[in-house]
């Protein structure tokens, strides 16, 4: 007896995006202020390229591995209190031959960081062998006024 069935095809968001968003409410629940301080929420929408995040005294780096790019096609912007690492990478089409395999990503992607009130907009970021590093600086609390009022 020979059984055919049609092959499934999973999108591999289907799999991530549940446990993002189980992390996510992780995260919030764990670290509630660090979200409400900084405003950075790592698994809503796209989650590519992938990110560590460390937190300094004066600064959170935001460290991104974006393989097989070069700077020029690369863009990091900040508009709106919101911080965004985009790029493409388009592979020309092969006349000869056909792919057997296709796994290795040739589109484009997105991936944004909301910047709370504790954070610049001031950002600067650095790429070298395919690491991206992005560095906010964090804003220095003002002093409150101290003022005498006179006294009519």
């Amino acid at each position: 007896m020979i059984i055919t069935t049609k092959p499934v095809h999973y999108n591999r968001e289907e799999f991530l995006t549940p446990f993002d968003k189980v992390f996510d409410k992780v995260m919030e629940t764990s670290f509630p202020q660090f979200t409400k301080d900084f405003g950075i929420k790592f698994f809503e929408n796209s989650s590519y390229p992938k990110v560590d995040v460390i937190d300094y005294d004066d600064r959170l780096t935001i460290i991104a591995e974006i393989p097989n790019l070069n700077k020029d096609q690369l863009v990091v912007e900040v508009e709106e209190r919101v911080l965004t690492i985009f790029g493409s990478k388009h592979v020309p089409k092969e006349n000869d031959g056909k792919y057997i395999k296709r796994e290795l990503k040739h589109s484009s992607f997105r991936r944004s960081f909301e910047l709370g009130d504790k954070l610049s907009d001031k950002v600067e970021a650095t790429f070298d062998n395919g690491v991206l590093t992005i560095d906010v600086p964090k804003v220095k609390p003002k002093k409150p006024k101290k003022t005498q009022v006179k006294i009519l």
